[in-house]
């Protein structure tokens, strides 16, 4: 009796081992799955976008150079070509884009600097936009590149000092590149994740839910596999393995990278640390965090017009695609450009500036 109780304990065990195995092959199988679908492609940026046109005095020298695979990444340099001849920069700022498509989302940016008598290196990053890659491949691949870019133009420039800029992807991107170029003399970041694996979680919580967090060793150790030393280290690891002096921007309304995952960990980590500064907002967002809101909905409401003159229920439903095509044309036909490249948040940009000036003398 005693030995079919033990023989039938031993059953349930194994059967219980087998369930267990199958379900971390699942898990491990789904992780790898769900990654590809969201890095295994290429991004450009979407039309309408601003074009250098579109800002009459700045210039731009285009650059190509490799990245970890050999694969071409293309950057221009940005600079105001006659205030460069009567005013020397006061250094170079390398930009490092967000998740979507390339920098072209961020000429204004770009200009804003340039006209501020700065040099503005801002590049495509793998997959995106004239950059070579089949595609994307994960967040680290932003990390690499970035690496790639600020050796790059080191090699080209030198004697000029390097300050960082970067949004979302590009913001995460910053900060942990320190680790491997500590020489850089600031970092402004804005609305930026401190470690790759937040933003799965992130993404995650809004399609699995819980389920998310058994996939999440999985998909560090795919990340690990695949990058290497780039995926083990984040933004912590590249503020404590430097001394390079950072600004922090973020939005506690931001639902695009929550407040959680990038300010409030480095707050948490250097909150005391002088070298830091913290600027936080709380109705700025993700995508729009480092323009004027006052701007944008001067900006909204001439959309709003000019939509209401068009005879029909945009708010409806099913005038969801005409809306769509209506926006298009308008911001490609009707809207000012130089007002919509003109709503950036002067004061944060005031801030920025001088931030990078004591730091890039020092």
């Amino acid at each position: 009796m005693k030995t079919k109780t033990t023989s039938k304990k031993k059953k349930i065990i194994l059967i219980i081992l087998i369930v267990l195995f199958v379900l971390n092959i699942a898990d491990c199988v789904m992780s790898v799955v769900i990654y590809k679908e969201n890095f295994d492609k290429r991004f450009t940026t979407p039309e309408p976008f601003p074009h250098i046109e579109e800002f009459a005095e700045l210039g731009a020298t285009k650059y190509t150079f490799p990245s970890d695979k050999g694969q071409m990444l293309t950057g221009y340099m940005y600079r105001y070509p006659e205030r460069n001849e009567h005013q020397p920069p006061h250094g170079i700022i390398v930009m490092a884009h967000g998740f979507g498509g390339g920098h072209k989302s961020y000429m204004n940016i770009a200009d804003w600097f340039a006209a501020h008598d700065y040099l503005v290196f801002a590049y495509d990053a793998t997959g995106n936009d004239e950059s070579g890659g089949d595609a994307v491949g994960g967040l680290p691949q932003g990390v690499i590149d970035l690496d790639h870019a600020i050796s790059f133009v080191e090699e080209k420039y030198p004697d000029m000092p390097i300050a960082l800029f970067g949004h979302s992807w590009g913001g995460y991107s910053v900060m942990s590149v320190l680790k491997y170029h500590p020489e850089v003399k600031a970092v402004a970041e804005c609305s930026g994740f401190a470690a790759a694996s937040d933003m799965f979680e992130i993404e995650g919580k809004n399609q699995a839910g819980a389920f998310i967090y058994a996939m999440l060793p999985y998909v560090k150790l795919y990340d690990r596999i695949k990058f290497g030393k780039y995926a083990a280290n984040g933004a912590l690891d590249g503020f404590a393995q430097s001394d390079t002096p950072a600004m922090i921007i973020h939005s506690a309304d931001d639902d695009v990278v929550p407040i959680a995952y990038g300010y409030d960990k480095i707050y948490k980590s250097f909150g005391s640390d002088p070298r830091f500064e913290f600027i936080r907002f709380e109705d700025a967002g993700h995508n729009h965090v480092y323009d004027s809101n006052e701007k944008r909905e001067i900006l909204n409401g001439k959309f709003e017009e000019w939509l209401k003159a068009r005879g029909y229920d945009y708010e409806a439903p099913e005038n969801a695609e005409r809306l769509k095509e209506d926006k298009a044309y308008y911001m490609s036909n009707v809207m000012d450009k130089h007002e919509w490249n003109s709503t950036l948040n002067d004061e944060l940009f005031e801030k920025i500036d001088t931030f990078y000036k004591k730091n890039l003398t020092n």
